[in-house]
């Protein structure tokens, strides 16, 4: 008789507790969903190895991001494929916001078109969360070139049986941006060589080996302050603090030669709208610590920041403006 009613008060207690459990389960599965985002810590995907301009924008903004959030926020570098494996990474995961992306707009909004046997992930299927920072494009050269301004060096290429340029890489945003002047100078002969990254590039240009180049205020301007090379022009609408006496392209007559570097925090598709607003609101808060703005200032970068709608249209235009420039120049990454 004991024995039974042990087991019929532990079935009475079994079935009591799965009406607990299905009665609580709604709230639950609330309580894991986007009104308690983050409820752990998130992971942002960066497609750049550590150390440079990509993995900086996110790394400088940590520590305001983790405060914002309440949660930690880990760093996954996935470098390659020109930052591609990082959007693949993201897009075949879960659209929960546990899985962010660090895109490098550039790379992102070039690669479908430069790459011709390589399928690329349209950038325009992530969902856009703020920007991080952006950096004009500076165009340097080598000292002993004769030109001081930028008429002089338009007078000096169309001289020359023709010169080298370096990028960056093929299919770059370094590239697309000569190619692009080329075009505006009456296409005079230049080869492009292309090198593995900024650094063996520069390396070049400081030798002598190449004579010009574009790279991001932020990588160049170090050489600029120690004569090792000239800028004769930065690619914002206004000129940067950073190389304050460098005139911008508008300035020397080229119209709408614009051209940004620009860092991205971005989601899956399916991502909520409520994730995105938090997340959003978050990385403004970070973006408004005087420290964190004067870290990225110091290096010649200007922050990020505003809507997601702000990061939407820079992805849009630029990914229809380098299919463009692409095209008309024959540009290819592979």
């Amino acid at each position: 008789m004991k024995a039974a009613a042990d087991c019929s008060r532990r079935q009475a207690l079994g079935t009591g507790l799965g009406f607990v459990a299905t009665a609580l389960a709604p709230g639950v599965a609330a309580a894991q969903g986007p009104a308690a985002w983050p409820g752990k810590a998130v992971t942002l995907v960066v497609g750049a190895p550590p150390g440079g301009q990509t993995d900086f924008a996110i790394r400088v903004q940590i520590p305001g991001l983790q405060a914002a959030l309440g949660q930690p926020c880990v760093i996954d570098n996935r470098p390659g494929a020109g930052g591609n494996i990082s959007v693949e990474h993201v897009l075949k995961g879960p659209s929960d916001g546990y899985r962010l992306l660090v895109g490098n707009g550039g790379n992102m909004t070039m690669n479908p078109h430069t790459y011709r046997n390589t399928p690329m992930v349209d950038p325009r299927r992530l969902v856009p969360i703020g920007l991080l920072l952006q950096s004009a494009l500076v165009l340097v050269v080598h000292p002993d070139v004769g030109a001081k301004n930028f008429s002089e060096l338009l007078a000096w290429v169309k001289a020359q049986d023709g010169i080298d340029y370096a990028s960056s890489g093929p299919g770059s945003l370094t590239q697309a941006a000569m190619e692009l002047l080329r075009e505006r100078m009456g296409r005079p002969a230049m080869t492009h060589i292309a090198y593995k990254g900024s650094a063996p590039a520069l390396h070049d240009l400081i030798a002598g080996r190449v004579k010009l180049m574009f790279d991001a205020v932020s990588v160049i301007a170090p050489f600029v302050r120690s004569g090792q090379l000239r800028a004769l022009m930065v690619t914002s609408d206004r000129r940067v603090p950073a190389l304050a006496q460098v005139p911008t392209a508008d300035e020397l007559g080229l119209k709408d030669f614009i051209v940004t570097s620009f860092i991205g925090l971005y989601g899956p598709p399916g991502l909520s709208p409520e994730i995105v607003r938090k997340a959003n609101a978050a990385l403004n808060q970070s973006m408004a610590d005087p420290v964190t703005v004067k870290t990225i200032t110091d290096r010649g970068d200007e922050p990020g920041g505003g809507t997601p709608d702000r990061l939407m249209g820079m992805t849009h235009g630029y990914y229809e403006t380098w299919r463009q420039v692409v095209q008309a120049n024959d540009i290819r990454a592979d």
